[in-house]
């Protein structure tokens, strides 16, 4: 662990692989400079469970949760998932895109899923998000940072305002930004 990136770094050792088919090429010569930071639980404010494992890898079963009906069909991903208790899991390895932006806007550049890192944390808007998942978001982040010429790490509401609402309220920018620097 500790930051270092194998596989070119595409593949983050100590990060659990799970693989997404959400997922495609970047475009050619594209630089990574952002980090987009979201927050989902499945089902809404249920934290613990396989719902967002699922709906990455493809697999959401519509009928398991009345929720689930309205989003199973949906091909989304993000390279990175942190748990409530700071486990750190992979779904899409960085060198390529992972479609979690959706449609967006940073700096008057759309398109955010071809230069951006998508993590998400589960969570709620409206619900603390955990200590070890700071912990581990800060680890993840310089360890980013190191390896690509990032220049923010922004929220989901910040690219795609009226849209989205995650990471919400509830996440604490300052304390991201006393350990990443961001």
């Amino acid at each position: 662990g500790g930051g270092r990136f194998g596989g070119g770094g595409v593949v983050v050792p100590g990060a659990r692989q799970l693989g997404s088919p959400h997922c495609d090429d970047r475009p050619p010569g594209t630089a990574i400079t952002l980090a987009v930071i979201h927050g989902i639980a499945l089902p809404p404010d249920t934290f613990g469970g396989d719902g967002v494992l699922d709906l990455f890898a493809g697999v959401l079963d519509p009928t398991a949760h009345p929720y689930y009906a309205g989003i199973a069909h949906l091909r989304v991903s993000a390279h990175f998932f942190i748990r409530r208790g700071g486990a750190l899991l992979q779904f899409v390895p960085c060198s390529q895109r992972a479609w979690h932006a959706g449609v967006s806007t940073w700096n008057g550049r759309d398109r955010c899923n071809d230069y951006s890192i998508g993590i998400e944390l589960e969570g709620a808007d409206h619900i603390a998000y955990a200590a070890r998942q700071y912990t581990t978001l800060g680890r993840l982040l310089v360890a980013l940072k190191r390896r690509y010429p990032l220049e923010a790490a922004v929220g989901h509401s910040d690219i795609a305002p009226g849209r989205k609402t995650d990471p919400g309220p509830a996440f604490d920018w300052s304390r991201l930004a006393r350990v990443t620097g961001f």
